[in-house]
């Protein structure tokens, strides 16, 4: 169901390469399709690639001079949909992925005027691209992690993309997105826009 027309949402979509920019990325590609495709629903947003910037190891909110979580925290309070992307490396997300779950972590000490985290009512999705198998097992990691730090999960979060085993192709290397990721990617963005713009109208009760 498209809901074009509805309330505006925003999202922010976190890029977990280890190659800064320039450099071409095939986690890029896939968080910018899925960004494409949520605009679809009526949401505007931004991409980051965390490489990009100086985001020190930690879970605080702050780790001080320097830091550019505070900035790129900010972005995430202030949408409504986190997109968090992430290449496969030996089994796992990216250890830059890992970064962002081990920031995020703080938010289990921030909380709102009724007792509930600052990401509650906030939807997490998640896209994962690697050359072998791997994609389910990285996704469990990730929709672990955001779960515990207070985001909702739609049904059919993920989209992703794997190559055959032992090969050097990339996602960004195929001639044409493949039609199974395609349409995983718009499964994705309506389920996620429909569960944010659901709790963005109304939003879980206070925490006791």
């Amino acid at each position: 169901m498209n809901t074009t027309g509805s309330s505006p949402l925003r999202a922010v979509a976190l890029v977990c390469t280890l190659s800064p920019s320039p450099a071409p990325s095939s986690s890029q590609l896939l968080a910018e399709q899925t960004m494409a495709a949520l605009a679809e629903h009526d949401v505007t947003g931004k991409t980051i690639r965390i490489a990009d910037h100086d985001v020190k190891p930690g879970v605080k909110t702050d780790m001080g001079d320097g830091d550019a979580w505070p900035e790129i925290r900010a972005e995430i309070l202030g949408a409504d949909i986190l997109v968090l992307s992430t290449p496969i490396w030996l089994g796992h997300p990216s250890s830059i992925a890992q970064r962002v779950l081990e920031r995020l972590d703080a938010e289990l000490g921030e909380s709102d005027d009724e007792g509930r985290m600052l990401t509650y009512c906030k939807v997490a999705a998640v896209c994962v691209v690697g050359n072998e198998d791997g994609a389910h097992k990285v996704s469990a990691d990730l929709f672990q992690g955001l779960n515990d730090v207070g985001f909702s999960l739609a049904p059919n979060a993920v989209t992703y993309w794997v190559g055959e085993a032992m090969q050097g192709t990339d996602y960004q290397d195929l001639d044409k997105t493949p039609e199974k990721t395609a349409a995983t990617t718009k499964t994705l963005a309506a389920n996620t826009a429909h569960l944010a713009r659901q709790l963005k109208s109304a939003p879980y009760p206070p925490s006791s």
